[in-house]
């Protein structure tokens, strides 16, 4: 049981924890959560004992272990699987101790102990830990040194879970996972033997692996039942009742207030006057919840284009040996919101990459648009930011003919206000940072907009305001990312990268999670409903066909919508000036353009109709 007790604490003078107490089960699976710069990662360092309170305790019960990530493992010629069986401090001890003991009584202690920790287990638990984040069984053998230090961090977390301490803190796990490693860390959590308290601000995360919020808000911690979605719930119930006690308060004192102003001075009201003064001076004040600073994005609109935007027929791509991918036939029209899911290493940021421009087809053939802008975020271009210069000099550069209040007014769009525009990179929190790579991203309004994991060190507030900013923006969108909450609420198409090909996955985001956690290793993608459409057809293939089909309808309606806006615009008197003659002609064309794909769109819903129609016996 972890235990915390009036706990005070201040950092360069500003406190932050005041009379905080909690206490947290053993066994309990705890997310922690609260603003930026709140404590959070402070609290773990006073659990830790790395920092002594200025007031109160933290208890854990006698020889409890605690556990958490180191900064990163060390490069070291050491293996991947031995790095980890190194980080079980006492199986290591007592197998060095078991090769050179020549006591027969310390001979049985040893053995007995290593049974009791299951210590003749330990390669296949290590090896299993590691696999699930992502690191084969060739993988395992190499050493720590051939790794970049993302990958060194997975290895710190495979130790730490592997040691299994009797309170793991883990700040912000996910942040160097993909999809697939952080699905399988929910997983692994969820049924983790002791007691877990994590930071993140990913509501995947929060909802299904951890049983109760601990908040740590205006220098207090509150414990909570239940995953992230019922804390907020319940949160936001709670401060709606306090706003409205602390109205009431109000009303109530205004009234008592007026009383004694107007009878103060009065000899037979005097002592009622007085009685109400004494109410006032008696009444706790109820403040109102302090509002949180809305987190904003504010992406520029592109220009519309003839769809498609991007179109790949038979394309190979890779660097420069065998190909990663092969045999693309792949569209993307500027209103599609597509996520890219796959295991670690079957080429997602490789299409990325070929997407964004950065690589080019080894064979087949890519058409882009004429005028397109392609905007391209990765988690490393964050690293990339000069971190002597400030955010504003970062758009001066980029911008250089603008002046400075457009300029502002463009961070400010960020969430990037007036402290931080003149603040050096190296200050800036990882939110902020990766704030500003975002605007740098889209600062010439993309028409297709890449994103390779945007929401690392964005918090939850973030996070939401990014889901926003996309649901409504007006290009294509390409999404990498382990935070399923962004994928399900951003993404209407699904493309699985696997075993070198790139094809729909015809199901929802949870039929994918339970697909990986199944373990189904080396599965191909389901084919396309217009392959499986048989008669006497599967549940799973009818419901594929009907995606399809609802695809289908889907791109039709966004079709028809572009040909209205074209059919406005081509209607208006003004474009068939003398001068603007050329414009026209643009017009016309991108309207031809949009009544082929029409065309074919109708085409395609009516073969999956009809394919759907057999498959039910229609």
């Amino acid at each position: 049981m972890l235990v915390i007790s009036d706990l005070s604490f201040s950092v360069a003078g500003q406190p932050l924890f005041q009379g905080a107490s909690a206490t947290i089960p053993a066994g309990h699976k705890v997310g922690l959560v609260g603003r930026n710069g709140a404590g959070k990662t402070t609290l773990f360092r006073l659990i830790r004992g790395e920092l002594v309170p200025e007031g109160g305790a933290i208890s854990l019960p006698p020889r409890a272990r605690i556990g958490g990530v180191a900064q990163e493992v060390p490069s070291s010629g050491v293996s991947l699987l031995d790095t980890v069986l190194a980080a079980d401090a006492e199986r290591a001890a007592l197998m060095a101790e078991a090769e050179v003991a020549d006591d027969a009584h310390r001979i049985a202690e040893v053995q007995t102990r290593l049974a009791d920790i299951d210590a003749w287990s330990a390669e296949a638990r290590a090896s299993a830990i590691l696999r699930g984040l992502g690191f084969d069984t060739a993988a395992q053998a190499r050493p720590c040194s051939d790794f970049s230090g993302g990958w060194r961090m997975r290895v710190a977390l495979a130790g730490v879970l592997f040691a299994q301490p009797d309170l793991l803190l883990l700040d912000e796990p996910t942040n160097y996972l993909d999809l697939e490693g952080a699905l399988w860390l929910e997983a692994y959590l969820a049924r983790y033997p002791h007691s877990v308290l994590v930071i993140s601000h990913d509501r995947g995360l929060l909802n299904r692996a951890v049983g109760h919020i601990l908040h740590l808000e205006d220098r207090n911690l509150t414990l909570y039942a239940g995953g992230y979605d019922s804390f907020a719930r319940l949160r936001a119930e709670r401060r709606a009742l306090q706003a409205a006690e602390a109205k009431k308060q109000e009303a109530r004192r205004a009234h008592l207030q007026k009383f004694v102003d107007r009878f103060r001075a009065q000899a037979t009201k005097a002592t009622q006057a007085q009685s109400r003064v004494k109410m006032l001076e008696k009444m706790v004040p109820i403040s109102a919840p302090e509002e949180a600073a809305r987190a904003v994005f504010s992406f520029p609109e592109p220009d519309e284009l003839a769809p498609p935007i991007v179109a790949l027929d038979g394309v190979a791509v890779g660097y420069g040996g065998p190909p990663v991918l092969r045999r693309l036939a792949l569209r993307i029209d500027q209103d599609d919101r597509i996520a890219l899911l796959g295991r670690n290493g079957e080429g997602k940021s490789t299409l990325a990459k070929l997407l964004a421009g950065k690589l080019v087809p080894e064979a087949g053939r890519l058409t882009r648009a004429a005028k397109l802008r392609v905007g391209y975020f990765a988690q490393h271009q964050v690293d990339e930011l000069v971190v002597g210069e400030t955010p504003l000099q970062h758009l001066q550069r980029a911008r250089p003919a603008e002046g400075q209040a457009r300029l502002r007014a463009r961070l400010a769009g960020f969430g990037l206000m007036a402290d931080q525009a003149e603040t050096p990179v190296a200050q800036l929190s990882g939110g902020q940072k990766a704030r500003l790579s975002l605007l740098l991203a889209t600062l010439e309004a993309p028409h297709l907009l890449i994103l390779d994991e945007p929401t690392n060190h964005l918090d939850i507030e973030s996070r939401e305001a990014l889901v926003e900013a996309l649901t409504g923006y007006g290009g294509a969108v390409i999404l990498v990312s382990h935070d399923m909450h962004l994928l399900g609420l951003v993404a209407d198409r699904l493309w699985l990268v696997s075993g070198g090909h790139v094809a729909s996955w015809d199901g929802d985001l949870e039929q994918y999670r339970r697909h990986l956690l199944a373990g189904e290793e080396g599965q191909a993608a389901p084919a396309k409903p217009a392959k499986r459409a048989v008669p006497g057809a599967d549940r799973e293939a009818l419901a594929g066909l009907r995606a399809e089909v609802r695809r289908c309808e889907g791109r039709i309606e966004k079709l028809n919508a572009m040909r209205d806006r074209l059919a406005t615009r081509l209607a208006d008197p003004a474009l068939y000036q003398p001068d603007r003659v050329g414009e026209a002609a643009v017009w016309q064309k991108k309207y031809a353009e949009v009544m082929e794909g029409l065309d074919k769109a109708e085409e395609l819903w009516l073969i999956a109709q009809e394919r759907l129609d057999a498959a039910q016996g229609g």
